[in-house]
């Protein structure tokens, strides 16, 4: 029925002297994960690797760090705290990073490097600094008042950015500045993404450079379309009334346009995106000749999404690639243009697995470049001077992520080369002629570590070794660690699940647990991973915890069969599985089945409540954090690529809902929700409230002032996890 993927046979007690991890320490610093790095980039000209990295004192304030491929030195080039000692972010910004998921870090949080590899360009709390590598401590301040998304044109002209809705460049060279829109300010927006194209397409841009910079196309999008959330937002010592255009399933989106804006005179025109205004615009690009602008235009539906091409001297259109799925079509990031518009390569997931194409520039297939019973993750570079084509995925083990090496001709389709080669999990950043590439790994046992690597795997230098040696902050509770262990068992239709579990502290197989099992569930996610792991899940089973997590069919980095099987009714098949994990569990002699508590934030959160709804009888207990209660409340994009819309599906919107099964939740409840929350918002928790106070369901409940869906802050993060173990402890430890 299963087997084990990585198991420790040493079940032996944990030594007396071993020191356990504490929820304090956890959220303390130094980062017990050791030195991280983020934000990983090798410069144009290859000579340097930069990084974002944190600080000794506070893990989430981030400076910029550079190595020196030649002198095999580190050392931080910007001080953020000299560049800006206070930071005073405006609303916008404040939710740009919510969207991002870096609402909790300060300090330098982006950067991009001048196609010479000189001058790195350097956004710090609304202002724009080039910092000269030379001379780093000589940092020269551009552009000022709330700018965002700053970018050095391809050829090093201009410096781009957005302030205030509209679009502007600097010429470098005078150091005039430029306003390239006017019209934005109220409902219209230029060279900005829209909400759910921020939160849900992946889109951190809203325009797009010409590589000889002669033009810059950019969105020109009105929200005046999508109705207004009135909600409040709930602090200490304040409460705000916002008003957010927020798209819930079946609303109108913004009005979307493309335009082409020149530089350098401030001529536009109008691309035409269809006579259907009803579409996502979902990604632009240009060819590397810049004679042709490419935009990706995805249906309301998202059943088809399509390729076109646009000519720039007559803005002539054809559609080169089309996709069409009875589901939906995922959208990516893997388009890329071969020198001397030799052609583009796409990546599809026609086949049931999600694999990589070579077209020429007319949208004639050439061959396929991956195929087989495997799937890639991402085109992570291409090497047209030595025809290699780099992709991650997880061909050899659905819980790791490698890179593989493959010829860009598809002589070598079905059999790429690997070239990580460590079991676990690999983040690879390559330069851009792939001759070098930033390799992340880190397994259940081992944080983080980071090396430069040449292209066939082989070490140049460490960046940051991170070893668990007696110096780093995890080593006091290194002899603590409790080790993972991964197997699969069968959905109900078949298709393998996978799962890990820890086993407690000082585990004796005659004694029985209880189960701490965390779930997440949803789409766009992995929850089952062989990478270092959540320290979280570590202290619980430090606690006297099972711990246990179990990918359900829907969840992501799998096949087309297993993500497709929640299509038009949420909450279903994730139940199943998970239920099947339970099922397991209490067949397992050291478990405890009557003491099977679950926790889970978000998709999770909506995941725990309809968990105890449907079997409270086998559930003890739930933890639920920003839950989604109604899909009808969520947003159009995430929600109708699984639901359709609300009007077209409306039983699969009530059954997906967790209110249709309320009668069935009999198990002790926590339910958390930040008061702030611009995402799963607030009202969900609300309603959820109501209905329980309807119906004399007694629960716990916990709301944060000013928090937001990640409770950015230190204190909220280290008060929820406090309140999860306290919970469980009292209902499943106490008196055991």
């Amino acid at each position: 029925m299963r087997f084990i993927l990585c198991f420790l046979a040493a079940l032996a007690a944990v030594p007396a002297t071993a020191e356990q991890l504490t929820l304090d320490r956890i959220h303390a610093d130094p980062a017990l994960s050791g030195p991280s790095v983020r934000n990983l980039k090798v410069s144009p000209d290859g000579a340097r690797v930069t990084f974002l990295r944190g600080r000794a004192d506070n893990q989430f304030q981030l400076d910029l760090w550079e190595y020196n491929l030649k002198d095999k030195s580190a050392h931080r080039l910007v001080d953020s705290k000299i560049l800006v000692p206070e930071e005073n972010l405006s609303a916008a910004e404040k939710a740009r990073r919510e969207r991002e998921r870096v609402a909790s870090l300060k300090g330098i949080l982006n950067y991009s490097w001048s196609p010479d590899g000189k001058q790195l360009l350097v956004p710090i709390a609304g202002n724009l600094y080039l910092i000269d590598v030379s001379q780093p401590d000589q940092a020269r301040l551009v552009a000022s008042g709330n700018v965002f998304d700053p970018k050095i044109s391809p050829r090093g002209r201009y410096v781009s950015f957005v302030r205030d809705q509209n679009l502007f460049v600097i010429e470098l060279a005078t150091g005039k500045e430029h306003q390239l829109t006017t019209d934005g300010g109220g409902t219209v927006h230029n060279g900005e993404a829209e909400f759910v194209a921020q939160e849900e397409m992946g889109q951190t841009t809203g325009y797009y450079w010409a590589p000889d910079d002669s033009a810059i196309a950019y969105k020109r999008y009105d929200e005046s379309p999508v109705p207004v959330a009135r909600r409040f937002e709930i602090f200490a010592d304040r409460t705000d009334v916002v008003e957010q255009r927020y798209p819930a399933a079946g609303d109108p989106n913004v009005l979307v346009q493309l335009r082409i804006v020149s530089p350098a005179t401030g001529e536009q025109r109008n691309v035409d995106l269809g006579p259907n205004p009803d579409i996502y615009l979902v990604r632009a690009d240009w060819s590397a000749s810049a004679k042709a602008l490419l935009f990706q235009r995805q249906s309301r539906d998202q059943k088809t999404l399509e390729l076109v091409s646009v000519d720039m001297a007559t803005l002539a259109q054809r559609v080169l690639v089309t996709e069409t799925s009875p589901t939906w079509v995922g959208i990516h990031d893997d388009l890329r243009f071969l020198a001397n518009d030799a052609g583009f390569i796409w990546s599809s997931e026609r086949s049931g697995r999600n694999h990589l194409y070579l077209y020429d520039m007319d949208g004639k297939l050439l061959h396929p470049i991956t195929s087989g019973n495997w799937g890639i993750d991402n085109l992570l570079a291409v090497d047209e001077k030595a025809g290699k084509v780099y992709v991650s995925s997880n061909r050899d083990a659905v819980i790791d992520r490698q890179t593989y090496a493959l010829a860009l001709d598809g002589s070598t389709a079905n059999h790429p080369q690997r070239i990580t080669q460590a079991d676990g999990w690999h983040d690879a950043a390559f330069a851009r002629n792939g001759e070098v590439f930033v390799d992340t790994w880190s397994d259940p046992d081992t944080p983080p570590q980071v090396s430069i690597r040449r292209p066939d795997g082989s070490m140049v230098a460490w960046l940051e070794h991170n070893e668990l040696n007696a110096s780093h902050p995890y080593a006091r509770y290194k002899n603590a660690h409790l080790h993972t262990e991964y197997g699969t068992l069968k959905a109900r239709d078949g298709q393998t699940l996978y799962y890990s579990l820890l086993k407690p502290a000082n585990f004796n197989q005659f004694k029985k647990y209880p189960v701490f099992l965390s779930t997440y569930g949803g789409p766009h996610a992995q929850h089952v991973a062989r990478k270092w792991g959540n320290l979280f899940d570590q202290y619980m089973a430090q606690q006297g915890f099972v711990v246990f997590r179990l990918d359900n069919r829907g969840s992501f980095r799998r096949e087309r069969a297993f993500t497709d099987a929640i299509y038009r009714q949420l909450g279903k098949v994730e139940v199943e599985d998970q239920l099947t994990g339970i099922a397991w569990l209490g067949q397992q002699s050291y478990v405890d089945s009557k003491r099977i508590g679950v926790f889970g934030w978000s998709y999770g959160g909506f995941m725990t409540l309809r968990l105890l709804a449907a079997a409270s009888d086998k559930i003890a207990l739930g933890v639920s954090v920003a839950p989604v209660t109604d899909w009808s409340l969520y947003d159009t994009h995430y929600t109708e690529q699984f639901m359709s819309t609300p009007k077209d599906n409306a039983d699969g919107y009530r059954d997906s809902g967790v209110y249709a099964h309320l009668d069935g939740l009999k198990s002790p409840l926590l339910l958390m929700h930040g008061m702030a929350d611009d995402n799963v918002l607030f009202t969900n928790t609300t309603r959820m409230i109501d209905a329980l106070v309807n119906r004399n369901v007694h629960f716990e409940l916990m709301t944060y002032p000013g928090g937001k869906h990640g409770m950015s802050s230190r204190a909220q993060q280290r008060h929820v996890y406090g309140n999860i173990e306290a919970f469980f402890k009292k209902h499943l430890l106490n008196g055991k």
